[in-house]
């Protein structure tokens, strides 16, 4: 998510705590704040699916290959 865009959900939120948001202000704020937490979802899942760890027999187990990539199937 562009830095812009946190700023704008910072200045809605900032904004709401003064004198309030109008209906298209809390419906942008709505929006923008999905797109956020669905852009945090995205970067934690890129970086559970990319965890490897080493066995006790030195075998490397990639668990996005065995447990992850869910992302790619709700699509």
């Amino acid at each position: 998510m562009k830095q812009e865009k946190i700023d704008r959900i910072n200045e809605l939120y900032h904004k709401s705590q003064a004198v309030g948001l109008t209906e298209e202000e809390k419906e942008e704020q709505a929006a923008l704040r999905k797109e956020y937490i669905e852009s945090i979802r995205q970067n934690m899942r890129g970086t559970l699916n990319s965890i490897r760890i080493k066995e006790k027999d030195g075998s490397i187990t990639d668990l996005g290959q065995k447990y992850g990539n869910v992302g790619s199937r709700r699509h």
